[in-house]
């Protein structure tokens, strides 16, 4: 079994580190990732200039690449041939925060593992859900347990086509947990502000600020189970598609 991780908030990053070396217990693993973070990246592959690689080693003495690219570019260049050996799952995280609702058309950390699914390879992402305003390190020992469980599930069982798994994990030991839970995509609650400054000169420039978001805390949902202590366990098809609303669509008279 070998096992690509990578993640979006780059190579040293603990929670890339916590979540490779619980992959090691599965199978052989190559770590493959950015150079800097790209958080709320999204959907990024580069097209327009060349990618640079180059390894490094991480903070346990363990070798991995680097690159200058996108999450998306670090899991399309290794399974476009840059490593030669097969890669049979990707697992992208552990993310400092939860990837639930519309998160995941932002997250670095889902469309990584998406671009996995896109080029047939199993996709995971791992989303941790620290508390608002945590300060000092963050234990991703939990998240990594997780992790591995649920990647155990996808080698034992499979996953039908075109799936990704979207994993969030509540920040509690292992021992608190309440349990698995299977859930759909909830809703975001986000707080957005327009914040507008002028530079030294006089010229406007803005930052997108406002609170922390929230969400709806329905039960069934990743947002509802996170708040309920379980980890939340979403299957995203890569199928946009709205079906219902193509049956409205169809009715439209075009003159």
């Amino acid at each position: 079994m070998h096992i690509l991780v990578t993640n979006d908030d780059g190579v040293t990053a603990p929670g890339l580190l916590a979540l490779a070396q619980e992959m090691r217990k599965l199978g052989k693993v190559t770590v493959f990732a950015p150079d800097k973070n790209w958080s709320a990246s999204g959907h990024v592959k580069t097209m327009e200039r060349p990618l640079r690689v180059k390894e490094v080693t991480l903070a346990d003495g363990t070798t991995a690449f680097a690159s200058d690219g996108a999450p998306s570019d670090c899991v399309a260049l290794p399974l476009l041939g840059l490593i030669e050996e097969t890669i049979d799952i990707v697992v992208s995280g552990i993310n400092p925060n939860a990837n639930v609702g519309h998160d995941v058309t932002y997250s670095g950390t889902v469309t990584a593992a998406m671009e996995a699914v896109i080029a047939g390879v199993k996709g995971v992402a791992v989303s941790l859900d620290s508390p608002e305003g945590h300060r000092g390190p963050l234990d991703y020992s939990t998240a990594a347990v997780v992790g591995r469980r649920v990647v155990e599930q996808v080698i034992a069982d499979g996953l039908p086509e075109g799936v990704v798994l979207n994993v969030n994990v509540p920040y509690l030991p292992e021992s608190e947990l309440k349990g698995y839970m299977v859930t759909r995509q909830g809703l975001r609650v986000y707080r957005d502000a327009l914040d507008v400054r002028s530079d030294p000169r006089g010229k406007p420039y803005y930052w997108i600020g406002g609170e922390a978001p929230t969400g709806v805390d329905e039960p069934g949902t990743d947002f509802g189970a996170l708040r309920a202590g379980m980890v939340s366990i979403t299957p995203l098809q890569l199928d946009l598609t709205h079906v219902k609303a193509m049956d409205v669509l169809k009715k439209w008279k075009f003159e």
